[in-house]
């Protein structure tokens, strides 16, 4: 198969992908079972019943959602800044995110396999633990793209030889890209839902998709172009 062939089978999923994507959202808001199956509300009126408590207990739970509960990222990143605006709500859900991933490191070094095992799996034990052992610089990519699991990463890498310096060097560049880009293109404030807006939403969601697929099978190509060029940058 030509390369022309294989970029443009690779356009054609993509596509389909957002278009799927699209059409779920639009018979679920449509219908209004959007509003049943979405828990940011849920989670908005809890955090708001706290008062001034609420920002702590937000905190602690993005801290949980690293290392023992659950709760995909995403969606407490959006409902902090739906509370607490897209700044303050960014810099609240950091602050748990970095003491989870942290704590998720720490506990895969310490327990090592057997702990990897029991919290993801034999399979998907082996899977990381092979993938992260060779693909350090990937792993950077990984961290700001949202479809990873990046509560199993930080685990697994934990268990890896990656040093610790590496890895909160990694969390320090990619969490606030990650979190901030979530929280302030969540508010609609910058990219509304509705006109133009779902123009670019879908663009921006076949680009990632494309990053996600270069990023998972061109892995070892990537990892051996960034060896090369921080060679290159430390002589």
């Amino acid at each position: 198969m030509s390369l022309t062939k294989k970029i443009l089978r690779i356009i054609f999923v993509l596509v389909l992908l957002a278009l799927i994507f699209g059409i779920t959202y639009l018979i679920l808001y449509k219908t209004g079972l959007w509003d049943k199956f979405n828990s940011v509300e849920k989670l908005q009126a809890i955090i708001l019943e706290l008062g001034f408590w609420g920002r702590f207990a937000f905190v602690f739970l993005q801290f949980l959602q690293v290392t023992f509960i659950p709760i995909p990222s995403p969606i407490l990143i959006i409902a902090g800044s739906l509370i607490y605006g897209p700044f303050e709500g960014g810099l609240l859900s950091l602050s748990g995110i970095l003491l989870g991933s942290a704590l998720a490191f720490f506990l895969g070094r310490v327990f090592g396999k057997k702990l990897v095992k029991f919290m993801v799996g034999e399979q998907a034990q082996k899977k990381w633990i092979g993938f992260l052992s060779n693909c350090k610089y990937t792993f950077v990519l990984m961290m700001i793209l949202p479809f990873f699991p990046d509560d199993v990463l930080c685990l697994v890498a934990g268990v890896t030889d990656m040093s610790w310096a590496f890895f909160i060097l990694t969390q320090l560049i990619t969490r606030p890209i990650s979190i901030f880009l979530v929280s302030y293109l969540s508010s609609g404030k910058v990219i509304p839902y509705h006109d133009w807006g779902l123009v670019v939403w879908g663009i921006i969601i076949i680009i990632s998709l494309f990053a996600l697929y270069l990023s998972s099978k061109y892995n070892e190509k990537i990892e051996a172009f960034v060896k090369k060029v921080t060679k290159r940058f430390s002589k």
